[in-house]
């Protein structure tokens, strides 16, 4: 299931529902990434932009090749965007899998792509004004491992 979306979602009610679905898995993996501000260099919001369509069917494929990869009984991606504060819900990621490490893979390998790979443009809003979010190396080493 992938759901691009402007509304705020409870994690926890998503992850019950998401796991009542599927009665045949031995294993969850969930990560829900939240908007943060660092002290010493403060955010008053982010700024998440995309086109919904576009992101639903990468996401969608992404999801699939997720699946096929490493064995997963199914998948689920929430990703919104518009202007998220601080301590925000910004997405979710959410894999079943007959054992642990193949929900664990495919949870990080969904993850690793959203945040270098999927279609959406990112300012941060600062006291100094807004600025965009640049890509990190760290994100791109964390995506690369997959495709060795």
């Amino acid at each position: 299931m992938i759901r691009v979306t402007t509304d705020p979602f409870d994690p926890g009610t998503e992850a019950n529902a998401f796991q009542a679905a599927h009665t045949g898995a031995g294993a969850m993996v969930t990560f829900t990434g939240i908007v943060r501000s660092k002290p010493e260099d403060p955010i008053t919001a982010l700024i998440l932009e995309c086109y919904p369509e576009l992101a639903e069917n990468e996401l969608a494929a992404m999801t699939d090749t997720a699946s096929a990869r490493f064995g997963l009984i199914d998948a689920q991606v929430i990703h919104r965007y518009g202007r998220l504060v601080p301590g925000e819900t910004i997405m979710m990621v959410a894999t079943l899998a007959p054992h642990r490490q193949a929900a664990f893979d495919g949870a990080q390998f969904l993850m690793d792509y959203l945040k270098t790979g999927a279609p959406f443009w990112k300012q941060e809003e600062t006291p100094n004004g807004l600025r965009w979010v640049e890509a990190k190396s760290q994100d791109d080493a964390a995506r690369e491992r997959w495709s060795r």
